[in-house]
């Protein structure tokens, strides 16, 4: 009842088109998952996400969820999970994903989930790191440790999003790193993040990974842009 209350004094909206949810509705209205461009990559094995790292780093899959477009509406969830401290996004997202990679046969061999990490300056001013929601979920849903410890940020750096491939290239190769024992080798991780871009960043990780003896790793992503 005491439930019941908060609802009608706090109404809850949705995150992609801010009309208020029906008491069935999580997160996202039933309208505009139904308007959520889907990619559907896990059908395909050689889609357009894991062709981004092809000839860039090994990997062994690669797929998101969702297109991302400037002023679409996954642009509007997803800066809501981002900028506006809305984590349950990652977990709606996450469950939805699972639901995908839970018919393929790669996501048994997956050892552990890591998350691209924020700098320890960058984690202080956000209060969290946006893809954590999404990787419980994923760790839950499929049964996979979730570990947080093994992949570093090492420098504090500016944003991304205006650079291009290139000048993000000459300087993100330093900007991750590695802690592992033995007890790390010959794994196969599952590395995941919100929005794939160039893929610039997610290949940093990949390459500090991969430093891991023995190591594979496949990649997972809420969204994928897409002009």
């Amino acid at each position: 009842m005491f439930k019941n209350i908060i609802n009608l004094l706090f109404p809850k909206v949705c995150m992609g088109c801010k009309s208020f949810l029906l008491s069935s509705e999580n997160v996202i209205c039933t309208n505009c998952r139904h308007e959520i461009p889907l990619t559907q990559h896990f059908r395909n094995p050689e889609n357009e996400a894991f062709m981004k790292f092809y000839g860039r780093i090994p990997i062994e899959h690669a797929s998101t969820l969702l297109y991302f477009h400037k002023k679409g509406i996954v642009q509007e969830i997803i800066h809501g999970l981002k900028y506006h401290g809305h984590e349950e996004i990652g977990t709606v997202f996450g469950d939805w994903i699972s639901e995908d990679l839970k018919t393929l046969s790669i996501t048994t061999t997956f050892d552990a989930i890591i998350p691209v990490p924020l700098h320890k300056k960058r984690f202080r001013e956000r209060g969290y790191n946006q893809v954590t929601t999404f990787g419980l979920a994923l760790s839950n849903s499929l049964k996979i440790p979730y570990n947080e410890t093994l992949l570093q940020r090492n420098i504090y750096s500016k944003t991304q999003v205006k650079k291009d491939l290139l000048g993000r290239t000459s300087t993100i190769d330093s900007l991750f790193d590695v802690t592992y024992t033995e007890n790390d080798h010959n794994k196969h991780y599952l590395l995941i993040d919100d929005v794939l871009t160039t893929g610039a960043t997610l290949e940093a990780c990949g390459r500090a990974l991969l430093k891991i003896p023995g190591a594979k790793i496949s990649i997972v992503c809420m969204a994928m842009s897409h002009s």
